[in-house]
């Protein structure tokens, strides 16, 4: 099962990505654009999550489809974000047809990152909606940017900066899938003190180092490892495919999706995470049956847990003094 041709979510036809970056504030946005309506649904596994129109990904609710998926900063702040990211969509047409009003679906999940050290007096309203604006007209296919971007912009893990990761693959049948997720996670990425990542033995072509898994863990390497009193927490993201899924079918595929989270993170879905993850089709490709549907899940697995690895591995600190330090600060050395 080989990657894709970039290794991201834009390997799936029909999307695209956009950031809005505030080095200074510590915080972004991200958007994922579809080029046409996505089928989508979604699940939440963290204890304290904060989302906008989630609860219209249940596979029981009416609306099939979504225009972009929003992953924000900024706590409950960040939800702002969403309406620029409308605002941009009511601009060119697109949106749920009720009468004669087009209503963009645009669902979105947040992660906290208030308390990273970055300037967040920003006054009587918040920059998101402007962030999500801006994010919206960034939205390209082909490449993008990892680590300290977007959403990524102000996360952090138990040990490590967190930021953007994003992976794909391409299944048997020929089918892409992609995730993109920003890693702001109350756990670590990494195995105890070492460089070594969860992750290790999904990675595929270095693409977080090529470092696999040390030769021992010990009971140490283990040991639960979380954030202080910043709790700073919130794993988000997305997994999207071009084959043909129902409703249903991409509720079972963000499900799996976040068990590509729990082997990439440890621990995962704690009482003070977020943890959501969003599933989307775009429909270009017929499913041949129930065994696609099967590998589709097991690789949604597979690329969240690289593109979390891939977050870290990529981030880099933040300007500011007392920030977080990144992976690479410890680990790559300068000049290599």
């Amino acid at each position: 099962m080989p990657n894709a041709p970039l290794n991201l979510v834009t390997d799936v036809d029909g999307v695209s990505v956009g950031h809005a970056t505030d080095l200074e504030l510590g915080s972004g946005v991200t958007v994922i654009l579809f080029d046409e309506p996505a089928v989508a649904s979604g699940t939440v596994l963290g204890g304290a999550p904060g989302g906008r129109d989630t609860a219209l990904l249940d596979p029981s609710m009416t609306v099939q489809q979504v225009d972009a998926f929003v992953l924000s900063g900024g706590s409950a702040f960040g939800l702002d974000a969403a309406g620029g990211v409308q605002s941009g969509l009511r601009a060119i047409g697109r949106g749920f047809p009720v009468g004669p009003v087009n209503v963009p679906i645009v669902p979105q999940a947040i992660l906290m990152d208030l308390l990273n050290g970055g300037n967040k007096d920003w006054g009587l309203h918040s920059p998101y909606q402007d962030m999500g604006y801006a994010a919206f007209l960034a939205c390209a296919t082909g490449p993008f940017d990892l680590g300290t971007v977007g959403a990524g912009t102000g996360a952090t893990t138990a040990n490590f900066k967190g930021g953007i990761g994003s992976a794909s693959a391409v299944s048997s049948s020929g089918h892409t899938i992609g995730a993109l997720v920003a890693v702001n996670a109350m756990g670590s990425v990494t195995i105890g003190d070492g460089p070594h990542f969860w992750a290790a033995s999904f990675e595929e072509d270095d693409e977080f180092g090529g470092l696999g898994l040390p030769a021992t863990v010990s009971a140490a390497d283990r040991a639960m490892a979380i954030k202080g009193v910043r709790l700073t927490a919130t794993t988000i993201g997305a997994v999207v495919t071009d084959a043909a899924l129902s409703k249903a079918d991409l509720h079972r595929l963000s499900i799996t999706a976040h068990d590509g989270l729990a082997r990439a993170v440890l621990p995962a879905h704690l009482p003070h995470d977020g943890d959501t993850l969003f599933a989307a089709s775009t429909g270009k490709r017929v499913l041949a049956g129930a065994a696609d549907l099967m590998e589709l899940c097991h690789l949604a697995t597979l690329v969240t847990a690289r593109a979390i690895a891939r977050g870290v591995h990529a981030a880099t600190a933040l300007p500011y003094p007392g920030a977080q330090a990144a992976w690479r600060d410890r680990w790559v050395l300068p000049n290599a």
